[in-house]
């Protein structure tokens, strides 16, 4: 939550109303679904006044928005930062989402098809995957092969790495509010 209080006040400085929706974690009582459905319910409370919603997460966040976007029919479209989009493309990854989902794709698959932006395509709905080239945390290749599988538009950001996106004032992140803006304004 504190690493998304900037992104807000920015946004927000640009002209758009922006939540910074916080979602239980696994050590806080998070885990699979309750972590997803903390998104949906926070994306349900809010006043259709306000116009359409665009999400935009960060890594696991980056997950959640994408996923939502899949979910929710007030979501228009998705800024994925670095986001984890596919669950079982590196070990890495699928280890982390096990600690999420509470096992391995073997052990719980249905858990895994409902959770992976991956298992979710095709989701009809615009998507930015903002993503730096030179990320030591999620591979860049998993923005590249989603993208392909899914036709969202790609933003590689050579020279950058995973927290560049989520620090007001960097050229890493003016490129994500300018696909967030973009798609709000769609």
């Amino acid at each position: 939550m504190e690493l998304g209080r900037p992104l807000a006040a920015d946004l927000v400085i640009h002209g758009v109303a922006a939540y910074n929706v916080e979602y239980r974690r696994v050590t806080g009582g998070g885990g699979w679904p309750a972590t997803g459905d903390d998104v949906l319910a926070a994306i349900d409370a809010l006043d259709p006044a306000l116009g359409p919603v665009v999400t935009l997460g960060h890594s696991a966040g980056g997950h959640l928005a994408v996923w939502a976007a899949a979910r929710h029919p007030r979501v228009v479209g998705a800024v994925a930062q670095a986001g984890v989009l596919d669950f079982l493309q590196h070990p890495e990854i699928t280890r982390r989402a096990a600690e999420l989902l509470g096992g391995t794709p073997a052990e719980v698959p249905d858990l895994y098809a409902d959770a992976s932006p991956a298992a979710q395509l095709p989701i009809g709905k615009p998507l930015v995957l903002v993503h730096g080239e030179d990320d030591e945390d999620v591979p860049f290749a998993q923005s590249v092969a989603f993208a392909r599988a899914s036709g969202a538009e790609l933003v590689g950001l050579p020279a950058t790495d995973h927290m560049s996106l989520i620090t007001p004032g960097t050229p890493a992140w003016t490129a994500c509010r300018t696909a967030a803006l973009r798609l709000a304004r769609t």
